[in-house]
């Protein structure tokens, strides 16, 4: 399961409906199920399909503080595997086989870039509200414990009272924007190598 998180003005309804606008057309069919804070949208081969075999994926997205979760569940293949297996032994049997099959392969092909599909169209629309994998702005600051004032990241005592800052500042992982608030080396969400 690949699983990114993004900060900033952006709601789990605004990648719902992109991939609804996305998805629901063609071969595939999407449904959306759940609330507001936690959506499930399935992503599947519509059962009408004339051709390529079937694949489904669900696509979670979940509400987190200042931003969105997004996970991509693994995809189900073997349907697409089997028709391609049908594909190549029809073409052992008689290289004019692939000519009836060239429908098949292409959308085989096409159900096969699906994560990539979803992934392009997540960070599209994440791009076109303004949000990132980097911390908001109201996470991107450091509340002085003595006299409340909002400090940068990484500065060591208060811009206003000049009292240290805590050792706990968050950062956000450079690979799938999980937010860090401790001394982590890897990233607990995707495993990345975590610099300090």
């Amino acid at each position: 399961m690949d699983r990114r998180v993004f900060h900033g003005n952006i709601t789990t309804t605004d990648i719902a409906q992109a991939l609804m606008a996305e998805f629901n057309q063609g071969n595939t069919q999407t449904q959306i199920l759940g609330e507001k804070s936690n959506l499930t949208i399935q992503i599947a081969s519509s059962q009408y399909s004339r051709s390529g075999g079937r694949t489904g994926v669900s696509v979670n997205l979940q509400q987190v503080e200042d931003g969105i979760m997004v996970q991509v569940g693994e995809q189900q293949w073997l349907g697409v595997a089997a028709s391609l297996g049908q594909t190549a032994i029809s073409a052992l049997l008689n290289p004019l086989n692939l000519l009836g099959r060239l429908d098949d392969i292409a959308q085989d092909v096409s159900s096969l870039q699906i994560n990539e599909k979803i992934w392009q169209t997540v960070n599209d629309v994440v791009h076109n509200a303004g949000a990132s994998q980097e911390l908001s702005e109201r996470l991107s600051s450091v509340t002085c414990a003595f006299c409340g004032a909002a400090n940068p990241v990484g500065g060591s005592t208060c811009a206003a009272c000049g009292a240290p800052l805590g050792n706990e500042q968050p950062k956000t992982c450079p690979k799938c924007g999980y937010v860090l608030t401790h001394d982590e080396k890897f990233c607990p969400n995707c495993g990345q190598v975590i610099s300090r």
